[in-house]
């Protein structure tokens, strides 16, 4: 059947000609999509114009409106018709007979009819009392009648609509807020409501009503296209159910995919998925700036205008290098140059997360227009930045989510491609495979205080199903692809090794736990085996928790929790063995000696700042340290550690990694001296001149600079922020770790002064510290302290505790 034969059909009036033409348009197999929604709204027209023309017989005053989709022109075959029929109200009962002669052929075929009867002032008022009569009309399209009439009101609803923005827009938002919680996320349902879930085609109409308003606008880019992909998916399914429904049931996936074209469900619910999150994300940035500009809209000009004498410049806080914040968003610094900085998406990414801020989406954008991809390996501020942001909780997903929307996270790490949107057919879990991975890794964040090595944690957690986008066995891929991914990062061969085993091994604590008999040695014995090492236990044992509740609260039960526990136990025995005494110390360098040799003589403090670490020349390949390198040589006295990180605070330099003995002095040199090598990076700017820290450190350690009473006056001068909600620090003793000294074990979130807070707090404890090993992995301090009484031996056991325990006070308050 020919457009032509389509169309003389419709001319038709009765319902015969319009069903007819109807039937054969959809039908039809060379339209769909687009083209035939707008034929079908164009064919629909001229049929009801067909009957308006023969009930009106004249009459004026009075025009046929299409609201809703309809206005839109977005007619799905069983959608429903909305309409409106306005009258200036001059003849009631003639518009009453017209309405009858519209209304009736519709409910004679059986076509959904959502239709109202008004005049422009009830119009107005419906609107002003119905939030969603007002959506629709803002959607308004003439069909047949006073053209006059319709325009009239066209322009008034707009006009209200705009004057009204700052009232209606934040009820809107509310009303999108309560649909997203009954209906869920289009995103990640495998049973998705097309038009009601979060993400979906109500949601892309509730954009079109606030670019309406004219106080903001959405990202445009991709967000048409995701709209079309949702219309196509719903025209299938009414096509293939032959009802007016918009869940997409599973039964009938398949069906909808064929009549798409489309492989089969998966890559159906795959299309769905990137088309809900282009509109969620668009979503998120536009109710934003809908925020953003109504507060500013509610400071009175007059009041703005005596504060700072014109329109106030909007304040930016420094985040991170290239890092600032303006206005509750994160961008860049106007110093910033991503086209030089490849580093920087991963640095505004961690600073946004750990700060609880959203990225801005100009910055997102222009760092991703801009952006060059990372060397392999990564550099360390690359890797570090990365497991920062991966550590940060919940605010991760946002920032997560929308380096994802400008594609940053695909030039980032490639292999996510394939389990990007990626369905998981199992009732059991809760997300996408991609947003799954994620979720573990927000989960195993609150994980990081009982593992020693927090950075291989979160990394295993966001890879540990990432062999889901590959044919066989899923943890099989993923070690593979694992053991590549960890390696591109910049970690080391055995920490390469560690990932990929916990990837590979990731269901076997649970599986073996609820599926074999514990009491047989040879079941433990295998999982022994499989792991290997102590440390690969811990990390595989606080995965299985993060991704059991990750995966949906079937996952995990105090049951399944008591099993795997108990078999890490037995494991732990198998794997355990003496714990080796502390390495000997290496002789000192050169270098290390001249300073040891002048801060005896000078009785001060001597340092060096080396703004360009020399390259590894290990012949292991290792990447190199992040940060700078500083050592200094310090008489041995009280003290040391907090005056020495206390300054580095003072001075925003974030200690990475500290090192604090003891140094064996040459033969003839009397004294005793500290020695501190350390790595160093500043938080934002350039490194301070090596003289300013020495003045500094002289006047810390003869306590005529009062290093606490300086931070608090610096941390009160900056705004607080909501920032991460962090696992609370942990402080354990080691037992057995050394012979010579009393070995303390303090995880904790990374913070400026943190080293400084401890080494107070153990100097306040009456201990002496023998020897420090400081490290920080992304956001988690991992530090051991070699402690001793004044005379040089272990803390008895019950004081060790108690000042274990009190320290853990200490940083907790």
């Amino acid at each position: 059947m020919t457009s032509t034969n389509v169309t003389k059909e419709a001319e038709d009036p009765g319902p015969g000609g319009y069903a007819a033409a109807r039937l054969r348009l959809l039908t039809e197999g060379a339209r769909s999509g687009p083209p035939r929604r707008t034929a079908l709204a164009d064919l629909t027209d001229r049929w009801l114009g067909g009957l308006f023309a023969a009930g009106a017989e004249g009459a004026r005053g009075v025009s046929l409106i299409a609201v809703g989709g309809y206005g839109r022109a977005e007619l799905s075959p069983r959608s429903d018709l909305d309409l409106l029929l306005l009258h200036d109200g001059s003849d009631p009962g003639a518009v009453a007979v017209l309405a009858d002669r519209l209304w009736y052929p519709v409910w004679d075929l059986g076509l959904a009819l959502d239709h109202s009867v008004r005049t422009p002032a009830e119009a107005r008022k419906t609107a002003a009392e119905d939030l969603k009569a007002q959506l629709g009309l803002l959607d308004a399209r003439h069909i047949a009648g006073d053209l006059g009439l319709t325009t009239a009101l066209r322009t008034t609803v707009l006009a209200d609509w705009r004057n009204q923005a700052p009232k209606r827009l934040p009820a809107l938002r509310e009303l999108c807020e309560e649909r997203a919680e009954r209906h869920g996320e289009l995103q990640y349902l495998l049973e998705p409501d097309l038009k009601e879930a979060r993400g979906g085609l109500r949601d892309a109409t509730a954009l079109r009503a606030v670019a309406a308003s004219w106080l903001a606008d959405a990202p445009r880019e991709g967000l048409a296209a995701a709209r079309r992909r949702l219309l196509d998916v719903r025209d299938a399914l009414h096509l293939t159910t032959g009802r007016a429904t918009d869940r997409l049931a599973l039964q009938e996936q398949d069906q909808v995919a064929a009549e798409l074209g489309l492989l089969d469900a998966d890559a159906l619910l795959r299309q769905v998925y990137e088309a809900a999150r282009v509109i969620a994300y668009a979503g998120d940035v536009t109710w934003r700036e809908v925020g953003r500009v109504l507060r500013s809209r509610a400071v009175r000009p007059r009041l703005r205008a005596m504060l700072s004498g014109g329109k106030p410049a909007a304040e930016r806080s420094p985040l991170a290098e290239g890092v600032v914040e303006q206005d509750g968003e994160v961008v860049l610094a106007r110093t910033a140059r991503p086209e030089r900085d490849p580093v920087l998406p991963l640095r505004a990414a961690a600073a946004a997360a750990q700060a609880g801020l959203p990225l801005s989406l100009h910055a997102v954008r222009r760092m991703a227009a801009a952006a060059r991809p990372l060397p392999a390996p990564w550099p360390a501020e690359a890797r570090e930045q990365l497991v920062t942001l991966l550590g940060s909780g919940r605010p991760t997903v946002d920032v997560w989510e929308a380096l994802e929307a400008e594609g940053l996270v695909s030039l980032l790490l490639p292999d996510w491609d394939r389990v990007r949107c990626r369905p998981q057919r199992n009732a059991v879990h809760l997300w996408t495979v991609d947003r799954h991975l994620i979720e573990t890794a927000v989960r195993a964040s609150a994980f990081t205080r009982r593992v020693s090595r927090p950075d291989l944690l979160l990394v295993a957690a966001l890879l540990h199903d990432i062999g889901k986008g590959w044919p066989g066995d899923h943890s099989v891929a993923g070690e593979t692809i694992a053991r590549d991914v960890a390696a591109r990062i910049g970690f080391d061969q055995h920490d390469v090794t560690v990932i990929a085993t916990v990837v590979r091994h990731h269901l076997l604590l649970v599986d073996t736990a609820t599926r074999r008999d514990l009491d047989d040695p040879a079941t433990v014995r295998a999982v022994a085996d499989a792991v290997g090492a102590q440390g690969t236990l811990e990390l595989l044992h606080a995965l299985t928790e993060a991704d059991a509740l990750a995966t949906g609260p079937a996952a995990w039960s105090t049951w399944r929790a008591s099993l795997v526990a108990d078999l890490v136990a037995r494991v732990s025995g198998v794997l355990s063995g003496d714990a080796p005494d502390a390495p000997e110390e290496a002789a000192p360098t050169a270098e290390q000696e001249r300073l040891a040799i002048e801060a005896v003589a000078t009785g001060a403090p001597v340092l060096s700042l080396r703004a360009r670490p020399e390259p590894s020349t290990e012949p292991s390949g290792d990447p190199e340290p992040l940060g700078v390198e500083l050592r200094i040589a310090v008489p041995d006295q009280e003290g040391v550690l907090p005056a020495v990180a206390g300054v580095l605070a003072m001075h925003r330099l974030t200690v990475r990694t500290a090192e604090l003995r003891a140094l064996e002095l040459p033969d003839g040199v009397d004294g005793s001296v500290l020695l501190l090598d350390w790595r160093v990076a500043a938080e934002y700017g350039s490194l301070p001149q090596a003289t300013r820290l020495r003045a500094d450190l002289v006047r810390a350690l003869d306590g005529t600079l009062d290093i606490a009473a300086r931070l608090t006056e610096r941390d009160a001068a900056y705004p607080r922020r909501r920032g991460v909600v962090a696992p609370p620090p942990r402080v354990t003793v080691a037992p057995s770790a050394s012979r010579h000294a009393t070995v303390m074990e303090v995880r904790a979130q990374d913070a400026p002064g943190l080293l400084f807070r401890i080494g107070r707090a153990l100097e306040d404890a009456a201990v002496r510290v023998r020897s420090a090993h400081v490290s920080t992995l992304g956001a988690n301090a991992v530090d051991a302290f070699y402690v001793t009484g004044f005379d040089g031996t272990p803390l008895p056991t019950e004081e060790a505790v108690a000042v274990a325990r009190k320290l853990e006070e200490t940083l907790r308050g």
